[in-house]
């Protein structure tokens, strides 16, 4: 499958910082209490929530944080732009995306989309899983992810195929995206013999999350049972799709919840989809959100997958299908806004931006005021990596240097405008960018 070509990765923003490392490294760089401090890279004029500032990089990390950096380093002037940590991607499928020359929905259900990625994927390769997944991994990379989960489906049908085609991916493309593979059942695991080894085998290759799919399963307790067992028994979090239906019945979200407390794997467990909560009473909404805080369960809500599949049986006042996440977070619970499907049956588009999905989460839930937009942001960046429990991310002196360049002053407009990323640096170094538009 060979090297990508970096040819959208820019290694001549500031040559000099490439590769060249600060003398007298005993120390931490932010420790140094020298008069004219010493960086791989300066970050000019950089916007954050204390205002401008310019920003220290020494090593891949953040090594200071002032309103005015006296030192001689190669520089990038953010020229008063909102500067944030890099977009956290969590919950996406690299393996499965770029098919729909193969297998164009009709129908547009759930059934139909599992039915015609069944067929489709008992032809990948591991080389065609690399191609396709690397045409949608450098959009994402482009407009700003720097971390990411990408769910990988392991059966009978395709054996280990598409993992090894996405481990190929993070291998050669870690110097920009760090990625982090939950490997799932998606055709079902009690009723498939054969597919509980594959999800081991997949773990002892280095998946680091086990994923889940209930409703596939005729016992959709049973399959989550055999989940949480096997997440105990190799010490790996949980990530599972859940309660994608049309109606309040059938929800397993509280039972999810319960196994969570009863192995202790409070911040651990993470469901995405969760579109029945978008049709809860008041009373039982509060209710399931409060459980859900309490056993530590975070949510991911993807807004475009659910807003093509819901409701497809409905003439008049069709459901959003979309989880209110907001309201959810009113009650403690993490919540962070993904890409899910990007051009197969599930999603039929997608271009990889979390700021386009975070403004079509915006959208759909009707959040227009600075602090709700704000919140959509936090969705994509600090809450989405809490929820991957991502250490050092951030804006902050010791973290590791993920920067992005919003076209923007602030979040609110960072979500409001779409704004456009226009660099990017992963651990320090540059890895993507968009020159501004400008007029001729």
């Amino acid at each position: 499958m060979g090297n990508p070509p970096w040819l959208y990765i820019v290694h001549d923003l500031n040559p000099r910082a490439m590769g060249r490392r600060v003398s007298g490294f005993d120390a931490p760089p932010w420790s140094w209490n020298n008069d004219r401090m010493s960086f791989d890279h300066v970050v000019r004029r950089a916007r954050i929530a204390e205002g401008l500032v310019d920003i220290g990089i020494a090593g891949g990390r953040i090594a200071a944080i002032a309103p005015q950096l006296v030192c001689d380093a190669p520089e990038t002037d953010a020229e008063g732009r909102l500067v944030v940590g890099g977009l956290v991607e969590t919950h996406i499928h690299l393996d499965k995306t770029c098919i729909l020359d193969r297998c164009p929905a009709s129908e547009g259900s759930v059934i139909e989309a599992v039915r015609l990625t069944a067929a489709a994927k008992r032809d990948f390769t591991a080389e065609d899983v690399y191609a396709r997944g690397r045409r949608t991994l450098e959009r994402c990379i482009c407009h700003g992810t720097m971390r990411m989960r990408t769910h990988v489906e392991l059966d009978s049908g395709i054996g280990l195929r598409g993992l090894e085609g996405v481990m190929a991916l993070t291998r050669d493309y870690a110097a920009a995206i760090d990625i982090e593979i939950c490997v799932f059942p998606q055709e079902g695991l009690t009723d498939n013999p054969g597919t509980e080894e594959l999800l081991v085998e997949g773990l002892r290759r280095g998946a680091r999350v086990i994923g889940a799919a209930p409703y596939c399963d005729s016992d959709p307790r049973g399959q989550i049972d055999r989940i949480f067992a096997i997440a105990r028994d190799h010490d790996v979090d949980i990530d599972m799709h859940l309660d994608m239906g049309d109606t309040p019945e059938g929800m397993q979200v509280e039972y999810v919840c319960r196994k969570t407390e009863e192995f202790g794997l409070g911040g651990r467990v993470s469901v995405g989809h969760a579109t029945q909560l978008s049709l809860l009473e008041p009373v039982r909404f509060d209710a399931v959100a409060q459980t859900l805080a309490s056993a530590g369960v975070a949510v991911a809500i993807l807004p475009s997958t659910d807003l093509f599949l819901s409701a497809r049986g409905a003439t008049h006042a069709v459901p959003r299908g979309v989880a209110p996440g907001h309201r959810l977070m009113a009650h403690g619970v993490n919540c962070t806004i993904s890409t899910n499907n990007v051009l197969n049956p599930f999603t039929p588009y997608g271009d990889g931006s979390l700021t386009r999905m975070a403004n079509l989460y915006a959208n759909v839930n009707q959040l227009g005021r600075p602090a709700e937009l704000a919140m959509c942001l936090d969705m994509v960046t600090h809450r989405a990596a809490q929820a991957m429990r991502v250490q050092g991310y951030g804006i902050a002196v010791g973290h590791q240097a993920d920067l992005v360049a919003l076209d923007c002053v602030d979040a609110a407009g960072a979500i409001a405008e779409l704004a456009q990323p226009l660099w990017g640096m992963k651990r320090g170094r540059p890895s993507f960018i968009h020159p501004a538009a400008r007029l001729l």
